[in-house]
């Protein structure tokens, strides 16, 4: 793994550090001392897939819920999750309030006014922001929805955005 340190002047530098995984990708170790290297060459950035604006309705109002219960505690995950999907909140909450700012998609069933017909899914990025007692942060969330009876339920979570609207 490599990792970047800034330091007080200003001075960036970067590390490589040799970590192993264990056979489920659960728990990491560190199996040496870390040692300077190059930093990494810039990449272009690429287009991000999300590019359906998705509008008040049921789906942004699913999103932020279920956002809201994973990362504030307001409310009970499971009751956002599709059958079978096994997530818990993050705990201890390590927000005390959320509000989502943007919500893009990249299927065109995501702007629908009405839930589709069940089994659509859809791939959103969420823009939120959330805060806590220092302050407020922007974190982003990738979000795999699938519409049930009615009404949208959360079928994959990331933090961060890959991009290109792949899975990580």
């Amino acid at each position: 793994m490599t990792v970047a340190a800034q330091y007080a002047d200003g001075r960036l530098r970067y590390y490589a550090i040799p970590v192993v995984a264990d056979r489920a990708g659960a728990s990491f170790t560190v199996t040496g001392a870390p040692g300077v290297v190059a930093g990494p060459a810039r990449a272009g950035v690429p287009k991000s897939p999300y590019r359906v604006t998705v509008p008040e309705g049921d789906l942004s109002s699913a999103v932020a819920e279920f956002l809201g219960a994973y990362l504030t505690g307001a409310g009970e995950v499971s009751r956002y999750l599709a059958p079978g999907v096994k997530l818990t909140a993050v705990s201890p909450a390590p927000y005390t309030a959320l509000s989502l700012q943007q919500l893009s998609a990249i299927e065109e069933a995501a702007a629908a006014e009405q839930v589709p017909a069940d089994g659509t899914t859809v791939r959103v990025l969420a823009e939120v922001e959330a805060r806590d007692a220092a302050g407020r942060w922007p974190p982003a969330y990738e979000l795999t929805l699938k519409a049930r009876s009615g009404r949208w339920e959360a079928t994959a979570l990331e933090s961060g955005t890959a991009q290109d609207g792949s899975s990580r």
